[in-house]
Formats: C-alpha cells, structure tokens, sequence
C-alpha cells in the first residue's frame, strides 16, 4: 500500500519539462506528424514507432559501411534516413493525440535511443571510407556534447530544446540525404584548390559546430542559472 502511495505521489509531482523547437521545418514537420498520428492503425503503438526508429538509424549504419563496396548502398541509407524520422518523431505524437503520454519513461527511452543510434550511424560511416575516422569520432564527441548539454539543461531549467537555432534532427536528415546524393556522383570536394573528401569537409564542419554550439549554449545557460541562483 506505502509502495502504491508513494509512486503516484511521485508521478503526481513529475512535471515535464517545455518542449521548444525553433528549427525551419518544425510547424509544417508538426502539422504533418499530427495528420499522420490522428489516421495511424489502432495496432500501431509509440514503443513500435521508437523501435522503428532506433532499427533504421542502426540500418542507416549498416548501410554506409557496405556502399564502401557498393556506392548505391546509399539508397538504402536515404530509405533508413525517412524510417528514422518517421519513427523518432512520431512516437511523441502519436503519444500525444492519444493521450498516452509516459513523460519520463518516453524521454529517457528516446534519447537513449538517439545515443545508441546516432553512434551507430558514425561508426558507419567511419567503415564507409567516405571520410576518416578522426572526422568521424570527432563528429561523436561533439554531438555526446551537446546531448549531454541538452539534457542537463532539460533537468536544470525545465525546458526541452529539441533544435540549436534553426537547426533540428530533421534539417540534420536532410543535410545527410543531399549529401548521399552528392556522393552518387563523386565522394570528393574541392575546397580552395585543394581536394578532399566530401564527408570529411562536411563532418568537420559539423563537429566544429556542435562543439561551438555546447559551448555558447552552456555560457547562456550558465549564466540564467546564476541569475536564478546568484551567490549571496
């Protein structure tokens, strides 16, 4: 009986944090999201959609370490790509308009499964030979860190933000699909004369700017922290 008590006290006092997502695609992505969940199959459950999620971003992985043998993998990685956003950002959705939310258990299983995914998707295209291993662990660093940032700053400020600028998971997808495209025709880019390889200049691009990116965020988080708790 205590033990019953005290877990809906608990779930009673859990207050989810706000969800902010300032990214390009975020009101039409939504508006498409709440279409697709109001007409998904009774069958069809947020779990399986996570799931779904979480097996095409290994997919995705999979795929680029085989178009190091067969460059038209990469289709397969653009097809792994759409699965993963069908099934990472509809869970929530569908959650939603059917008023199943599980606020902690649907935060802490989704971004779980981001990491795990998202390291499995870097580790191939660190096999796919289109760009270098220090670009790709670099690229794993940077997006650990600003993970990590995000979530502290979840738990600390009470608000979720899913994207940094206009920049969220979706506009990512799409950058990675324009650049699977690219590849089909060349996986080489000049940049001020020199050659190099395409994903090299992009991922380090991308690593540059999540480090940059956690480390303005956490000086803006810093200091609304201490105004909130200022030393006396």
């Amino acid at each position: 009986m205590n033990t019953i008590s005290a877990t809906k006290t608990d779930e009673a006092a859990f207050q989810p944090a706000r969800r902010v997502n300032q990214a390009l695609t975020a009101q039409m992505e939504k508006r498409a999201l709440q279409w697709m969940a109001e007409r998904a199959p009774k069958w069809l459950t947020s779990d399986q959609l996570t799931l779904l999620g979480l097996g095409a971003q290994v997919g995705a992985g999979i795929f680029y370490a085989l178009s190091r043998y067969n460059r038209y993998a990469l289709l397969l990685v653009i097809l792994c790509l759409a699965l993963n956003w069908l099934g990472d950002s509809m869970d929530g959705t569908l959650a939603r308009v059917r008023r199943q939310q599980r606020p902690r258990y649907g935060f802490y299983v989704d971004h779980m499964v981001d990491i795990f995914g998202s390291v499995a998707l870097m580790c191939g295209l660190g096999f796919s030979g289109f760009l270098h291993w220090p670009t790709a662990i670099a690229m794993m660093v940077a997006f650990l860190l600003l993970s990590s940032e995000s979530y502290l700053a979840t738990y600390t400020l009470s608000c979720f933000e899913l994207s940094q600028g206009f920049f969220g998971p979706t506009e990512i997808r799409i950058l990675l699909i324009a650049g699977n495209l690219a590849l089909l025709r060349s996986p080489y880019s000049t940049l001020f004369g020199h050659k190099m390889l395409l994903f090299d200049l992009g991922g380090s691009i991308a690593a540059v700017g999540m480090f940059l990116m956690a480390i303005l965020v956490t000086m803006r988080h810093t200091a609304e922290l201490y105004r909130r708790e200022p030393l006396p």
